[in-house]
């Protein structure tokens, strides 16, 4: 459908979106060609947007309006003819300085990130926390806190830290445990739950009880779906006329809260390279009906990632959510590369 318009048509239609979203009102022809100085008629104008409108790229809310985009319209924009604007190069490098002295807490990198894309994109602004598909150990301690009791410290790629108790039938010294552990590193980091549990089988019973420990404690972990959510500018979307009558503010504080069913589709984004644009939930998310997602995968593919966004109504600035959200998931994966080329996981 999309490579079917005239450069005319695209135009105008360019033209109706970016109109609606700076002002949401309806946009006339009229205005388009005195806004624009465009070298046609209104009556040509019109003629194209009936078009557009037949083709259901745009529609018209009463008989004498003008015309504001439709779904579909909204998504062949993204599709041909958005355009990304840059970024303001101050703020650029404060940001990247804020994220610099977070040190290594990807909590704060993530708190930091949703504040920063919330400002930018004046719009809610979304995060997951990194997760992987299968975890591999990266480093464990193993602490005496008294003669039979030990607190067992596992460190997994996803900056996860997992502590548990563990009660012996009979004392052990620091320096036997740091010994074990230093031995366990050395044969097991790297390696996930079931390479670990292949290992455990030819270990002695103590070494083998924490081994099993570390086996537990990556399984539940592995596969899972975060549905821990970083959330910023809130605020931001319900100051949209969109969201005027207190109906609509339920519904968008209601998917707010639906955190597992944004985690899912943000999960989603992980799997894939780039920016991707949710424009309406159609049958398949139908509680983001009139809503929009731009999403990006940061961190690796296949390995530990997370997803960043930006979330609010289909009249969104699309060309500022896609530049600001592929610009912050840059700088998370350049945080996270950085931090693992410092500790290797192996």
């Amino acid at each position: 459908m999309g490579k079917q318009l005239t450069e005319r048509q695209q135009k105008i239609l360019d033209l109706v979106v970016r109109e609606y979203i700076r002002a949401a009102q309806p946009v006339a022809s009229r205005h388009i060609v005195d806004r624009y100085d465009l070298d046609v008629s209104p009556a040509t104008v019109r003629s194209e947007m009936a078009f557009l409108e037949r083709s259901g790229y745009l529609t018209h809310p009463h008989t004498s309006a003008g015309r504001v985009p439709t779904v579909e319209g909204y998504r062949y924009f993204v599709t041909y003819l958005v355009q990304t604007p840059p970024l303001p190069a101050q703020e650029i490098v404060t940001v990247s300085h804020q994220l610099q002295q977070a040190g290594g807490d990807m909590s704060r990198w993530l708190e930091l990130s949703t504040t920063v894309l919330a400002n930018w994109a004046t719009s809610a602004a979304l995060a997951t926390p990194p997760c992987t598909q299968q975890s591999r150990l990266k480093h464990l301690e193993l602490i005496v806190v008294r003669e039979t009791t030990i607190l067992l410290i596992l460190v997994l790629p996803e900056g996860l830290v997992k502590q548990q108790w563990l009660t012996l039938d009979q004392p052990v010294t620091q320096q036997e445990m740091s010994a074990m552990a230093e031995e366990l590193n050395q044969q097991l980091a790297g390696l996930d739950s079931e390479q670990i549990e292949q290992a455990r089988q030819s270990y002695s019973s103590l070494k083998a009880q924490i081994t099993g420990i570390i086996v537990q404690a990556i399984r539940r972990v592995d596969g899972r779906i975060s549905e821990r959510l970083y959330q910023d500018g809130l605020a931001n979307i319900l100051s949209q006329p969109e969201f005027a009558n207190s109906e609509r503010v339920r519904q968008i504080v209601a998917i707010f809260e639906q955190h597992a069913a944004l985690a899912i589709v943000m999960e989603e984004a992980t799997r894939r390279e780039g920016v991707q644009v949710i424009i309406g939930g159609g049958e398949r998310w139908p509680f983001l009906n009139d809503i929009s997602m731009v999403i990006s995968r940061y961190g690796y593919v296949n390995g530990m990632s997370g997803a960043i966004g930006v979330i609010g109504p289909t009249r969104m600035q699309y060309d500022l959510a896609i530049a600001a959200v592929r610009h912050v998931a840059g700088l998370l994966d350049d945080l996270m590369g950085a931090w693992y080329e410092r500790y290797p996981a192996n």
